[in-house]
C-alpha cells in the first residue's frame, strides 16, 4: 500500500500527498520535524503538520517574500530574515547587492535537515560570507538589536507555538524600532481562504505602526487553499504605486533568473479579490483602486 500524508489546517478540508520515502521524522524541542520525498513535488518540509516546502514549488513563494520588498526599497544593504530555516529567502535575499543578511531561527534542526536534504532549496545560502547566523529566537534578537536593517522578512510558521510570538503587537512595535526610516517589513499571513481572520488581524496590527499596510497574495499548489496571502509594511512606499518601468530596469540590471516574480507580477499582486477587499476599511479600498491606475 502507497504511504500518504493528509495535513488538516482546516479540520474540514484534507490536503494529501503521496509519499515515496520518509527522509527524516522526529520532535525537536519546539517542533516536528518531517521531511519527505513526495511523488509530485519532490522533498517536502512539514513541521507540526504542515507543509513548509516542497522541492517543486518553492520558487513562489520565497521569490515573492524576498524580491517585492527588496525591489520596492531603493537600496537595501542590511537584511534581517526572521524564521526561514529551509534557506530559501537567504538564497534569493543574495541576489541582490546587499551587505548583510541575518538569518535568526529558533530551531537548529530545521537549517540542520535542510541543509541535508532540501539542499536545491537553500543552495550554500549559509556559507555566504555575507550571511550571519544566529540561533535563537526572533523577537529577543531584536530587543537586543541598535543598528536598524532596511528590510525584516518574517518567515515564520503559522501563529502556534513558537512562532505565536512573532504575530503580537509588541513584536511588531520591536521591529518598528530596529527599521530605517524607509525599511521594509514583509511576512507570511496565511490562507486567505481558510485563515482569513490570520491576514486581517496582521493588517490592523501593522495599522497601528506603519503608513503603508498592504496584503499581496500568491498562488502556492502545496499549501492548503492553494491562494496564500503576504503582507508588505512601511512608512515610506506603497509598493502597489511603484513605477514598473523602474521595476524593469532595476530587475535587468541585476539579470535575475526568476521562475515567478516579475515586474508585472509585483504590480499585480497587490490587486486583491473582491472578497479580500471588502474586508478592508473603505478609505483602503479607495487608495487601492487609485494605485490600480496604469503608469
Amino acid at each position: 500500500m502507497p504511504k500518504w500524508f493528509s495535513e488538516t489546517l482546516h479540520p474540514s478540508v484534507r490536503q494529501t500527498l503521496k509519499i515515496k520515502e520518509v527522509l527524516h521524522s522526529g520532535k525537536t524541542p519546539f517542533q516536528k520535524i518531517q521531511i519527505v520525498d513526495t511523488e509530485q513535488f519532490g522533498n517536502t518540509l512539514i513541521l507540526d503538520g504542515v507543509v513548509q516546502t516542497t522541492e517543486k514549488d518553492e520558487f513562489i513563494y520565497h521569490e515573492m517574500m524576498t524580491h517585492v520588498p527588496l525591489f520596492s526599497h531603493a537600496n537595501p544593504k542590511r537584511v534581517l530574515v526572521i524564521g526561514g530555516g529551509d534557506g530559501g529567502i537567504v538564497r534569493e535575499i543574495l541576489k541582490h547587492p546587499v551587505d548583510e543578511v541575518y538569518l535568526v531561527e529558533i530551531d537548529e534542526q530545521v537549517m540542520t535537515f535542510s541543509k541535508k536534504y532540501l539542499p536545491t532549496i537553500c543552495k550554500g545560502a549559509f556559507q555566504d560570507a555575507r550571511t550571519r547566523v544566529r540561533v535563537e529566537d526572533g523577537a529577543k534578537f531584536i530587543t537586543n538589536q541598535t543598528d536598524p536593517f532596511d528590510i525584516v522578512i518574517i518567515d515564520s510558521t503559522d501563529p502556534m507555538g513558537p512562532a505565536k510570538v512573532l504575530f503580537s503587537k509588541k513584536f511588531y512595535q520591536s521591529i518598528k524600532r530596529i527599521l530605517s526610516p524607509e525599511g521594509i517589513l514583509a511576512r507570511q499571513t496565511g490562507s486567505t481562504m481558510f485563515q482569513p481572520n490570520e491576514w486581517m488581524e496582521n493588517y490592523r496590527q501593522l495599522k497601528e505602526f506603519f503608513l503603508e499596510v498592504h496584503p499581496f497574495v500568491i498562488a502556492v499548489p502545496t499549501y492548503i487553499g492553494g491562494f496564500f496571502s503576504l503582507t508588505f509594511a512601511s512608512d515610506k512606499t506603497n509598493p502597489s504605486a511603484l513605477d514598473l518601468e523602474m521595476l524593469k530596469a532595476r530587475y535587468g540590471e541585476l539579470r535575475l533568473k526568476t521562475r515567478y516574480y516579475n515586474p508585472e507580477i509585483h504590480q499585480s499582486c497587490f490587486r486583491l479579490p473582491e472578497y479580500m477587499k471588502s474586508r478592508l476599511p473603505v478609505e483602503e479600498m479607495d487608495r487601492n483602486a487609485v494605485s490600480s491606475t496604469p503608469h
